[in-house]
């Protein structure tokens, strides 16, 4: 009992002292994972995983270490923050893979990509071949930058000289069958409002409804339990035009 209980203590010490570590170090370590962060990140999770089932009463010793990688990978963020040359060494440099629709081999495989992952960061930014850009940029954190031929650009509203109303982001009021009186008090509306426009919908009870959100032009969307939704697609491999 007594083994379990340590165990048990020694989790929750690891879990928080993890979380508190990184709520510290800022989203951006989440967000976009360096070199160093990853490394660190790894150990953070050896480290915490020792702690949390280590009998051997050297509880103190990997609590410690976790502290020192936490203190590091912060001291590290905040060089590169302040030192262009120490980000450099640190978190390497954006590098041209793509210039002119032809792809520069040598700083792809000075990048250590191949073709394979080469296309797929080309179709994340729906490019289907190279030839469609004018230059790709291969970030530091993995991402492909790309910019592509004028020829080959999704045409904008401005492009029309087309002006658009500005959007906001639509407010929830009904989330998991459980309604949001707060918001629904900032769009002035009350229980029974909601009730009497969700008929419309044909819902009769709240306890149908698994989320609802309305704009500020009063629209809303409604997303019930049950969908009754048929569909004959079949994604299998087997199901392809011979």
């Amino acid at each position: 009992m007594k083994l379990y209980l340590e165990v048990i203590i020694q989790t929750f010490l690891a879990f928080f002292t993890i979380l508190f570590i990184a709520r510290l170090l800022g989203r951006q370590q989440i967000s976009q994972l360096t070199f160093h962060e990853y490394i660190n990140g790894i150990t953070f999770g050896s480290i915490a995983g020792t702690l949390a089932t280590d009998l051997d009463n050297r509880t103190m010793q990997h609590f410690i270490g976790l502290i020192l990688f936490g203190i590091l990978t912060g001291l590290v963020s905040i060089t590169v923050l302040k030192s262009r040359s120490f980000r450099k060494v640190i978190e390497g440099e954006p590098i041209l893979v793509v210039q002119n629709g032809k792809i520069l081999e040598n700083n792809l495989k000075r990048a250590r990509y191949n073709i394979d992952e080469f296309n797929v960061l080309l179709r994340q930014n729906n490019c289907l071949s190279p030839e469609d850009i004018d230059y790709g940029i291969l970030e530091s954190n993995g991402q492909l930058s790309v910019f592509k031929k004028n020829d080959k650009k999704t045409v904008t509203l401005g492009d029309l000289n087309i002006t658009s109303k500005i959007e906001t982001i639509p407010t929830e009021i009904v989330i998991g069958g459980q309604i949001i009186y707060e918001n629904l008090r900032k769009r002035k509306l009350t229980g029974k409002d909601l009730i009497n426009r969700l008929k419309a919908y044909g819902v009769k009870r709240i306890e149908e409804v698994m989320y609802v959100t309305i704009d500020q032009d009063g629209k809303m969307y409604v997303d019930k339990y049950d969908d009754k939704l048929h569909t004959n697609i079949d994604f299998s491999e087997n199901n392809k035009d011979v």
